[in-house]
């Protein structure tokens, strides 16, 4: 074995190549990785033409397209994560990996990297296509942006992880995922902006995981966030990401569930 395979980087690579294999065997996953969210956005789009956007100062634009990323967060990484930690855990295939060289730590990033490069693409793809179809063009707070996708795929890559903790088998995965991707998809502000919701509620759902991501990313496009008002929502989705790292830390299972 080459001494570049046995650093961190290199360990974690050789996993991830592997995990690209075992990933195209799974139709389902890689249906619902690569599809569902290109298509979802559609969905938005008509529910959006009905809301009085203007008045909350938004644009069909700017309430598709972070939606959009979102879509993409919690399916290309979050639903497909859950999928992947399961089936390897099942499969054993973590078991063995843990007698070998690699860390936990490493382990979990090298498996998550497939699905976190396909969410990063696609987000990219579907933030320039709903920017050249909805006319909503570059961000004006491009930092924003790029924060909200970054935390995002962290956010997702670490709740993919808890859930996998309390998930039996893939096709239950179906299940435990429901209740994140249904609470981040009506009530983080992908569906219905919070800025159209009542105050009171509107403040109940900024405390959901995947609304400051939602929040930033809209934020980044619109340029209508500023400095003060980012702080809540970078700190609400790292406190997310803490209690994410931790839940792993406490109860991610790396022998099969009986």
């Amino acid at each position: 074995m080459s001494t570049a395979m046995t650093t961190p980087v290199g360990r974690m690579a050789a996993l991830a190549r592997a995990e690209v294999t075992l990933l195209g065997r799974s139709r389902g996953t890689l249906f619902a990785a690569l599809f569902v969210p290109l298509l979802l956005p559609f969905s938005v789009r008509e529910a959006a033409k009905g809301m009085d956007l203007a008045e909350a100062g938004l644009s069909l634009g700017t309430v598709v397209l972070p939606a959009s990323i979102g879509f993409s967060l919690l399916y290309a990484v979050y639903a497909t994560l859950v999928s992947v930690y399961t089936a390897r855990r099942e499969e054993l295939v973590l078991k063995r990996l843990r007698t070998g060289e690699l860390k936990d730590a490493e382990i979990l990033a090298g498996a998550a990297l497939p699905a976190v490069v396909t969410g990063l693409a696609q987000s990219l793809v579907l933030a320039v296509g709903c920017a050249v179809l909805l006319d909503v063009g570059a961000p004006d707070a491009p930092h924003l942006a790029v924060l909200g996708l970054l935390l995002g795929i962290v956010l997702c890559a670490s709740l993919g992880a808890v859930t996998a903790s309390f998930t039996r088998s893939v096709e239950s995965a179906q299940v435990t995922t429901l209740p994140v991707v249904f609470l981040s998809m009506i009530f983080s502000g992908m569906f219905v902006p919070l800025e159209v919701l009542p105050d009171r509620m509107a403040s109940v759902c900024e405390l959901l995981p995947l609304t400051p991501v939602i929040t930033l990313l809209r934020g980044g496009w619109t340029g209508d966030l500023s400095a003060y008002e980012a702080i809540g929502p970078v700190v609400t989705g790292l406190a997310w990401t803490v209690l994410g790292v931790l839940a792993v830390r406490r109860w991610f299972r790396w022998e099969p569930r009986h």
